[in-house]
């Protein structure tokens, strides 16, 4: 008998049922912009086009100022899970998982991290007792922002009782950033008929989906500690910590790189290729290399195609959208980190949609609707 497949939405985490709120949130922010008048001469003002995108633009007279709050999900869950099975607390890993959501959504707009600062909300404060974890989670923290080239700033640990649960926390944070020059805003305008999109390869499941993949753990025998083609554990896999693309864009900022958009890959998979307003049509005609953690998932579930790639992230992190001749250079300044990147399609006038041409797949402009 064929297995029924899962989808993220069967999980509870229901896109159309967030997307509306936060449509409705941006427009009630946009209603705020004017009160940052009130606070100067006209030096500082709302950089309206910013809004809709993952960062939050205040334009001053030489530079933009960039402000994004992100979350890490669930993915500690599995941390906990793991740590009780193996004694590994895994939390250096998550902490890296954190900061990357934070400030792999400020460089999409050309914006540098300058500072990020750390939310971790506990249900008992017993949590921070732990003495292993919460050094783990300091350093990771600590590392991460060496690695977004960015200052730890500070942070707030509420203990909030009845909100989060006694052996859980919520782990958060905000960052900002600093477009300077001027001319280094990445914005949608600049996407053109032709250009080409280049993604920049995962480490694995990163921070989104890990709700359908906790799920997927409860079905199998050996729960987390199922073995991969690999011989790793499908708990060890998931918490591969999540890339940080920061140096990639200022690196290719740096060097010249035309970078017309760029996407990160998170919450709505490829989706989220469409973002820009305009109406262009995203053609992928070359996949990454498979991470075996995504061949599990599709299995185990079943999940299939279209769920995948409408919600993961399938080995592909980051996009950037740049001419033609830029991508070798893309490519290589990707290598030089230690990142795999390749020309994976390029971009046509026309409706917008996104276009996964060897698995046959289409989502229509519609699908996407987070502005």
């Amino acid at each position: 008998m064929e297995k029924e497949g899962m989808t993220y939405a069967g999980t509870g985490v229901i896109y159309d049922a967030m997307d509306p709120f936060k449509r409705m949130a941006q427009l009630a922010a946009r209603e705020t912009a004017g009160n940052i008048n009130r606070l100067n001469d006209g030096e500082f003002r709302e950089f309206e086009a910013s809004r809709g995108e993952s960062a939050y633009l205040i334009e001053a007279t030489k530079s933009y100022l960039a402000h994004v709050e992100e979350g890490l999900g669930t993915k500690n869950l599995v941390a906990d899970a793991m740590y009780a099975l193996t004694g590994k607390s895994y939390y250096d890993q998550i902490a890296q998982d954190t900061v990357a959501m934070i400030v792999n959504d400020i460089v999409t707009l050309g914006a540098l991290p300058l500072s990020v600062a750390m939310h971790l909300a506990v249900g008992v404060s017993d949590w921070f007792n732990d003495e292993k974890r919460t050094r783990d989670l300091v350093n990771g923290w600590k590392n991460a922002c060496n690695l977004a080239r960015c200052v730890w700033g500070g942070g707030e640990t509420p203990t909030s009782k009845g909100l989060v649960v006694p052996e859980a926390v919520v782990l958060s944070g905000s960052a900002i950033g600093i477009i300077k020059p001027k001319k280094r805003l990445i914005m949608g305008e600049k996407i053109q008929h032709g250009d080409s999109i280049v993604l920049i390869r995962s480490s694995g499941i990163h921070a989104n989906g890990l709700t359908l993949a906790r799920k997927i753990a409860e079905k199998l025998p050996n729960g987390y500690l199922t073995k991969l083609r690999d011989g790793r554990t499908y708990g060890e896999t998931l918490l591969d910590p999540t890339y940080i693309y920061v140096g990639l864009i200022e690196d290719c900022l740096n060097r010249g790189v035309d970078i017309h958009y760029a996407v990160n890959i998170t919450g709505h998979g490829w989706r989220k290729l469409m973002r820009a307003t305009q109406p262009f049509t995203y053609v992928i005609n070359r996949l990454p290399i498979p991470r075996l953690i995504f061949d599990f998932l599709q299995k185990h579930g079943p999940v299939d195609d279209a769920e995948a790639y409408g919600n993961l992230n399938m080995g592909a992190g980051f996009a950037l959208y740049v001419p033609l001749p830029h991508v070798s250079k893309v490519t290589r300044i990707a290598q030089d980190l230690g990142f795999d990147a390749w020309n994976a399609g390029h971009i046509e006038s026309g409706e917008k949609k996104v276009v996964i041409q060897p698995k046959g797949l289409e989502y229509a402009g519609e699908t996407l609707t987070v502005r």
